[in-house]
């Protein structure tokens, strides 16, 4: 076999990890994109490997019965939403499935019955943030290609676009006409931000020349009702600048923090750069339900803030987190990769001590700030990388924890904080992940000393192949 060959006639098994699926020819397991499980395909290979294969479906012979029409019309080229195929709760029987075949295989761990994934109450118009991408140069479709009076290279039209990145194509962005992953007014501001470039000629970013001017519309949304937006630009011009806030902030009172970034580098990250507020509060406020239910927390995030993007769900995950602390008052409590301090501010009420350590300085400062806004007053927060902040000193310094929190990014845990967790032998581990992989991988060390006691999977991205997971974690 070699690369271009066609499979026929195969049946689609299951769900693999990165949303491709599982198919199986001639003793060989086959991962192939662009189909669903229960489907029967006409398969091109892509990779050829002695253990496996890769494909792509290019003809759906029979479709499964887990199907289900998709909502979105772009779907099939954003990757997004990459499951709207699938029915919700096949979703998560999956995405449960998922989860314990990582602990299983990886971890190696034995492990007690799973408790039912915590599906999201809301499928769409869930996210409270999204970025889009402005080219001078938009990624044309197929039927676009074919209505032009020449042939043109896809992508190469001239036309302008603002939206979202074609995978694995940095210098490729489609045009967005309607997302459903963010409640208005989001749409609507992004397509009238469009409008007015178009209308006033401001150049739109060309990501292959580096020209332009006009680079990322950021959007974020709360429960409060306020919203956010910040406009990255390439340089300092006020006429342009101002044109789009302004007709923003003229068309959309619920508007509370406008604000705009000067970005001359080569790419779009501006956590080194300065927030210029052009209107209204540096920050939009969130609100959460406390865990027992009496009153509510605030949460004040900034442009340059981490906040869970699926603020419901949210709730659902800092509860589980709680429940499985199992606190008393009298604990002390670790919150490691705190980030702006949600998990440590909404456990606090029920401990004696929470400290949150976080590797963003500035994250630290929101952690602090939110502490402060809710009249916080039991919990520390320290800036450092947690592999040389967590140390057999720090914990001389600060106390050694009854009960430690960790929520790190996809990566997992550095092996030697999982080590120092090992030494600081706390009795209780509550372990948040948004990779099951990397997430077997710590549990298989900590297994030393620890033992799991439960496994509460969380659904926080619906049509989409994530899934968050929170394990309790028990000293032998």
């Amino acid at each position: 076999m070699k690369k271009g060959d066609r499979l026929e006639g195969i049946v689609v098994e299951t769900m693999a990890a990165e949303g491709k699926c599982i198919a199986h020819h001639e003793g060989r397991v086959v991962f192939v994109t662009g189909c669903a499980p229960g489907d029967t395909v006409d398969i091109e290979l892509t990779k050829i490997k002695s253990s496996f294969l890769e494909g792509k479906a290019v003809q759906i012979k029979k479709y499964s019965v887990a199907r289900t029409q998709p909502f979105c019309t772009h779907f099939g080229m954003c990757g997004g939403c990459s499951w709207q195929h699938i029915g919700y709760k096949t979703q998560l029987q999956y995405k449960q499935q998922q989860v314990a075949d990582n602990l299983e295989r990886i971890g190696g761990l034995a492990l007690p019955p799973l408790r039912p994934i915590i599906g999201s109450e809301k499928q769409t118009h869930y996210r409270n943030k999204l970025d889009f991408t402005f080219t001078a140069n938009r990624w044309l479709t197929r039927e676009e290609l074919n209505a032009l009076p020449t042939p043109l290279e896809r992508g190469s039209g001239g036309e302008v676009g603002l939206g979202y990145h074609i995978p694995r194509m940095y210098d490729r962005v489609f045009d967005v006409h309607t997302c459903y992953l963010q409640p208005e007014p989001s749409n609507s501001i992004r397509l009238l931000a469009r409008k007015i470039a178009i209308e006033n000629n401001i150049p739109f970013f060309d990501l292959r020349k580096q020209i332009g001017f006009l680079r990322t519309l950021t959007i974020r949304t709360a429960n409060t009702g306020e919203t956010m937006v910040i406009l990255q630009v390439t340089y300092d011009k006020q006429e342009w600048i101002e044109k789009i806030l302004s007709g923003l902030a003229d068309s959309f009172p619920q508007l509370t923090s406008i604000n705009y970034i000067i970005n001359g580098k080569r790419n779009d990250t501006f956590h080194d750069l300065d927030i210029i507020c052009w209107r209204g509060k540096p920050f939009i406020t969130e609100e959460m339900p406390q865990p027992t239910g009496l009153g509510k927390l605030h949460f004040r995030i900034g442009a340059k803030s981490f906040y869970q993007t699926n603020s419901a769900q949210a709730f659902e995950l800092y509860k589980t987190v709680f429940d499985f602390a199992t606190l008393t008052g009298n604990e002390w409590v670790y919150d490691l990769y705190t980030g702006t301090g949600t998990i440590a501010n909404f456990v606090a009420a029920h401990a004696k001590k929470v400290i949150g350590l976080e590797y963003v300085a500035d994250a630290v400062e929101d952690a602090k700030a939110n502490a402060a806004l809710n009249g916080i007053t039991n919990t520390e927060f320290f800036a450092g990388d947690i592999k040389d902040l967590l140390s057999e000193q720090f914990l001389l310094e600060h106390g050694h924890p009854d009960l430690v929190i960790t929520d790190p990014p996809r990566a997992g845990m550095h092996e030697d904080v999982t080590r120092m967790l090992l030494a600081a032998a706390p009795q209780k581990i509550v372990y948040v992940s948004c990779n099951p992989a990397t997430q077997a991988r710590d549990l298989k060390i900590l297994s030393e000393k620890y033992l799991v006691k439960v496994v509460q999977p969380v659904d926080m991205f619906p049509h989409t192949n994530h899934v968050e997971n929170v394990v309790l974690l028990e000293k032998e």
